[in-house]
Order: C-alpha cells, then sequence, then structure tokens
C-alpha cells in the first residue's frame, strides 16, 4: 500500500499542490496524511506519528520533498531507520529517493553519515562557543522554557504522554523536565543531609 505525507510549516500555506502530486502518484486520499505545522520533531509533527504507526510491513510512505517529512539530516535518519525496522518503504519524487531499491538504500546509508557529520559538528561548535564565553565571564546556563512547577503537577496523575499532549509540548521535552526535577529533588534532599550532618545538635 501507498501512503502519502505532506506538511506545510504555517496555517497560511496550502498543501494542494503536495496533496495533488501525492494521489497523482497513485496514492487514494483516505491514504494521505497532510498537516500544517513547523515542528521541530516527529514528536511535534502528530500526522506524520498516525502515518508511521498505521504503515505496515510492505508498505511505502511517499513524500513531495525531503523537507516536507524530515527537519535535519538527524531527524531523517531516524525516521528512515524506524520505517526500515518495520520493513516500509520509503519513497520522495523530487529528490528521487527509494529505499526499495539497492540505488536507494546507498543513498539513506550516506544520509546517515552526513547525520553523524552535523550532530558532531554541532556539538563541536557549542563546547568552542561556552569555552569562549566562559573565557569572557559572559556564560549562563539558558532557562528551561518548560514549567517545571506545572510538570511536576501533572506527572502526580498523568502518564508522560498525557502531559505532552496538555502542555503541547514533546515527549522528549517532558522527559527531560522528569529529570531534571528529579536532580533537584536528589539535590535538595542531599544539602538537607549535609546540614544534618553538619548540625551541632547531631547525637552521635
Amino acid at each position: 500500500m501507498l501512503i502519502g505525507y505532506g506538511r506545510v510549516s504555517s496555517s497560511d500555506q496550502c498543501l494542494d499542490i503536495q496533496r495533488t502530486a501525492l494521489m497523482a502518484a497513485g496514492i487514494d486520499e483516505a491514504n494521505l496524511y497532510l498537516e500544517k505545522v513547523s515542528g521541530r520533531t516527529a514528536d511535534d509533527r502528530p500526522e506524520l506519528q498516525r502515518c508511521m504507526n498505521f504503515a505496515r510491513s510492505g508498505d511505502t510512505i511517499l513524500v513531495t520533498k525531503l523537507d516536507r517529512f524530515a527537519r535535519s539530516a538527524r531527524d531523517l535518519h531516524n525516521l528512515l531507520a524506524e520505517l526500515d525496522a518495520k520493513g516500509v518503504g520509503f519513497k520522495c519524487l523530487d529528490q528521487a529517493i527509494d529505499t526499495t531499491s539497492s540505488t536507494g538504500r546507498l543513498t539513506i546509508s550516506i544520509l546517515a553519515s552526513v547525520a553523524e557529520f552535523e550532530v558532531a559538528l554541532r556539538a563541536e561548535r557549542q563546547k568552542e562557543g561556552i569555552a569562549a564565553a566562559k573565557e569572557r565571564g559572559t556564560y549562563r546556563k539558558r532557562k528551561s522554557a518548560i514549567n517545571l512547577d506545572r510538570v511536576r503537577e501533572l506527572s502526580a496523575k498523568n502518564t508522560p504522554d498525557e502531559i505532552a499532549a496538555i502542555m503541547k509540548i514533546s515527549r522528549a521535552s517532558v522527559y527531560r523536565a522528569l529529570a531534571s526535577i528529579k536532580a533537584q529533588k536528589d539535590n535538595s534532599n542531599s544539602d538537607v543531609q549535609e546540614r544534618a550532618d553538619r548540625s551541632p545538635d547531631r547525637v552521635t
């Protein structure tokens, strides 16, 4: 089965061109997944997640352009790896990529290498930037944009997936927030214990 996915970044953009191209390629409208969202990660693109979950072994997901499907080389590599594990093929009309062919699989291998290189470069630039800022005395840790108090409150009665839906953030952001909350709690407990150990009234 052919399954189509299309995306535009904002609500004022039109999906008609992608819809027409995908249907011309033989996809039934019932098997089209279209959305208007920027989505930095796959978790931020609900229709993409539905499309990925719906696809079964032997199916092929078709897109018009790679940048409609993924936001970076790393994102593309992760999505294709997930499809490959399910036995689902992938085709792109404009870039002529087809993972059901040997040439297409070679292309994906090259993309994977590019993705790793991209991640390594980004990490190196970040370290260099932090080091330079520390030397200038201007380095400040970036504050989390996530409301940790709200996450803490919701975590009492909700799963991470439910918290992500309520707060309209990705699951990865929820897990990072929960880890930060746990770290804060552990540090607080450690401080309390240290003060107790130092107390002159402590019985030994």
